[in-house]
């Protein structure tokens, strides 16, 4: 998961299920992995970009273009 200037193919896929309102299990299915590493990866990337919460996450994957 790399967040620099553009977040992976991944990463990207997670943020747009995310900002349709999929749950953390829809995610994790959709993506192939487990419930707990969805919820890793979105805790990663928000210590990456420096939020507290999911909400913060969304907006600023919105005003970096990334959804």
């Amino acid at each position: 998961m790399s967040v620099g200037d553009e977040p992976t193919p991944q990463t990207r896929k997670l943020l747009l299920l995310m900002a349709a309102g999929a749950t953390d299990r829809a995610i994790a299915r959709e993506l192939g992995v487990s419930e707990r590493t969805i919820c890793r990866r979105i805790a990663l990337l928000q210590l990456k970009l420096g939020v507290r919460t999911r909400f913060q996450l969304g907006v600023l994957a919105a005003s970096k273009r990334w959804l």
